[in-house]
């Protein structure tokens, strides 16, 4: 596995961490010529709207799933994938770490080692030790500014 590689590869798999912090991605150099994602990930992004705890975080989510699957075409977890998948999954008990609360995070590598893709993340640790997974990392952007209430536009509902 090779993390922090600045060599700008042509395609690459975004996980979903960084899919979700791309709109904040300051520095686009640091991804893929052609950012890829998996049907695993927007199957990981579709269970925020159904587990978000209030309306505005649900349609928040919702809008996110929305726009992925609008902004790309994902690669499929497919027969390889299921093959790569008992790869990643060994790796991953060999240094010590359960794949079950991995389960997403395996399918992604998976996918991206039977498409021989890079996998572009902004937490390569979850990555470590499965061989043959070219790993980039990719840095966490800075926070968002929290918009006091008090400067916050008034949200108008339609009335259909």
């Amino acid at each position: 596995m090779s993390t922090r590689a600045r060599v700008r590869h042509e395609r690459g798999i975004l996980d979903t961490s960084t899919l979700i912090l791309l709109p904040r991605l300051e520095d686009d150099s640091l991804l893929p010529a052609e950012p890829l994602i998996t049907t695993v990930t927007l199957a990981e992004l579709s269970v925020g709207p159904l587990v978000a705890t209030t309306d505005e975080e649900r349609a928040a989510r919702q809008s996110h799933v929305q726009q992925a699957e609008s902004d790309f075409d994902p690669l499929p977890f497919d027969v390889a994938a299921a093959r790569a998948f008992g790869r990643v999954a060994l790796a991953l008990r060999r240094s010590g770490r359960a794949v079950k609360p991995r389960a997403y995070d395996v399918m992604i590598a998976a996918t991206a080692l039977a498409n021989g893709l890079p996998l572009y993340t902004c937490n390569p640790k979850d990555f470590r030790g499965i061989e043959g997974l070219t790993v980039v990392a990719v840095p966490v952007p800075t926070p968002a500014p929290a918009t006091p209430l008090s400067q916050r536009k008034p949200r108008v509902r339609s009335q259909s």
